[in-house]
């Protein structure tokens, strides 16, 4: 009897990841809010927060090429003005993201607040109330890399 004959076969393939450039923003966006809610809470615990990155291969002592975990630097998305009040800024493409025109940091008051913040932005970017705002900061951000890749050229 044929191996073949025994097996169940059918015509389903995977599922095709979308290529959108929204939803692969909207994601990035997730993930540095994740990333800033894990660094307040550090913060506010009174602790460091070094997230790990490896690196790229490094010879050691023998010649062989390993693998390092170092510390990655992030940059904080809350800052104090000079009246002590803190405020958060969204950033995608490492510039600051409007929320509305002229308006893109949120006044929170204390740091305190800061976690439930960010939940609620984590809502937003989810139920896709920032949507135009995402859309309009990548598409920035690829005129701004076209034109560096001119240059470079």
């Amino acid at each position: 009897m044929s191996v073949l004959k025994t097996l169940k076969l059918s015509a389903a393939a995977p599922a095709v990841s979308a290529n959108d450039p929204l939803a692969r923003a909207r994601e990035k966006l997730l993930g540095q809010l994740a990333e800033q809610k894990e660094m307040v809470t550090a913060t506010l615990e009174g602790r460091a927060y070094q997230p790990p990155k490896t690196l790229g291969m490094r010879k050691d002592a023998q010649g062989q090429r390993v693998r390092m975990e170092v510390n990655r630097r992030v940059r904080r998305g809350w800052f104090q003005d000079e009246a002590g009040t803190t405020h958060f800024i969204l950033r995608v493409g490492g510039k600051p993201m409007p929320l509305q025109p002229g308006k893109a940091a949120i006044g929170i008051g204390t740091l305190d607040k800061l976690p439930a913040i960010i939940d609620a932005l984590i809502n937003a970017v989810r139920a896709g109330e920032l949507d135009a705002q995402i859309k309009e900061a990548a598409v920035a951000r690829g005129l701004m890399m076209a034109e560096r890749r001119k240059k470079a050229v």
